[in-house]
């Protein structure tokens, strides 16, 4: 066979080999762009777990009033909202740990102190001592305590602590953090366990801490809402 009736052979073998490098350069694509999607996924869900577990026992934390966020933080960690630019706290409502229902809601014409707490919490248990003496110095002067209590992974343990501590007010049982999740972002919202709000006598948020609070703390803190009229 002659050179010239050889080379048709080979300009056919060439393009079979081109088509097997361009499939295998395209599944080498569609493989990277599925590992690209796997990893997506995974780091989607990972944030996803992380806003609603919270950041655990936080030590605390300042937060400016810079932007339209409307608070201002001092010195000593408390963050507070002027009454006019104060926004409703969201929906908080569910079964408390010892399985009763409660609506933070129904406490409005009050002022409501609102702390996020955990029993496997050491900050927490620092504070509980102080949240009790308050809290019944307080209750004739129109402030009801609501806890709520999460990342416990079940009512047992949180039981226990309100019975070590002496607590006597409610704590709705939110183990996933999706009461927290609820607040809107730019606004005074719980941040870190423990965390401590105070609404208004119009379900507003005034006031916040993202650490643990001394007795002395926690009455400055609401010395400005009792003032209010």
């Amino acid at each position: 066979m002659s050179a010239a009736s050889r080379a048709p052979q080979r300009s056919i073998r060439t393009p079979q080999r081109t088509n097997r490098t361009n499939r295998a350069h395209g599944r080498s694509r569609s493989h990277s762009r599925g590992r690209s999607h796997g990893r997506a996924v995974l780091l989607t869900g990972g944030a996803v777990v992380a806003a609603l577990l919270l950041s655990a026992c936080g030590s605390g934390g300042k937060s400016g009033g810079s932007g339209n966020t409307g608070f201002v933080t001092g010195s000593d960690g408390i963050a507070t909202v002027e009454k006019g630019s104060r926004v409703a706290a969201p929906d908080l409502s569910g079964k408390t740990i010892d399985g009763k229902q409660l609506d933070v809601a129904d406490y409005q014409g009050k002022i409501v102190v609102l702390n996020v707490w955990g029993s496997w919490c050491g900050p927490c248990r620092l504070e509980a001592k102080n949240f009790v003496k308050v809290s019944e110095d307080l209750k004739d002067q129109g402030v009801q305590f609501v806890g709520i209590n999460t990342r416990d992974t079940s009512t047992s343990p949180a039981i226990a602590f309100e019975k070590a501590h002496g607590v006597t007010y409610p704590s709705l049982y939110d183990p996933t953090g999706k009461l927290m999740l609820r607040f809107k972002k730019g606004t005074l919202n719980p941040q870190t366990i423990p965390s401590t709000l105070v609404l208004d006598r119009d379900g507003k948020v005034a006031s916040r801490s993202l650490s643990a609070l001394s007795e002395a703390s926690l009455r400055k803190m609401l010395k400005p809402i009792l003032a209010e009229k």
